[in-house]
C-alpha cells in the first residue's frame, strides 16, 4: 500500500486519510494528537508514495522545530536590485503588433 500525502492537511483530515488507507498516525511533537483538530501537517515520514504494509506507522509533525520556518532569511540580497523604479518595455524590432501608447 502507498502512503498518501498528508502534508498540508489539517490534523482531523490527516487522521481520516490515514485511517482510510489502513495506516496508523503518530505525532511525536503532539502528545495530545487525538485532540488536535486545526493544526496543519508540515512534515511526514515515510514520504508520500512509499510502499508500506497495512497497519504501518506514519509519523507526522505540525511544527518545523527550533529555528525552522517562520520569518525567513533577513540577510541583504546580492546583487541589489537596480534603482530607478519601473522601466518601460520596448517593442521588439519588427514586431507586427507594436504597443500603442495613449500619451
Amino acid at each position: 500500500m502507498r502512503v498518501p500525502k498528508l502534508v498540508g492537511l489539517m490534523a482531523m483530515d490527516a487522521r481520516k486519510e490515514a485511517k482510510s488507507h489502513g495506516l496508523i498516525l503518530n505525532a511525536p511533537d503532539r502528545p495530545d494528537f487525538h485532540l488536535t483538530v486545526v493544526d496543519y501537517v508540515v512534515r511526514q515520514y515515510p514520504q508520500p508514495g512509499a510502499e508500506v504494509p497495512r497497519d504501518s506507522m506514519v509519523y507526522i509533525w505540525f511544527d518545523f522545530g527550533e529555528g525552522e520556518g517562520g520569518g525567513g532569511v533577513r540577510e541583504p540580497r546580492i546583487p541589489r536590485p537596480p534603482s530607478g523604479g519601473m522601466q518601460r518595455e520596448l517593442d521588439e524590432p519588427g514586431d507586427p503588433y507594436p504597443v500603442v501608447s495613449s500619451a
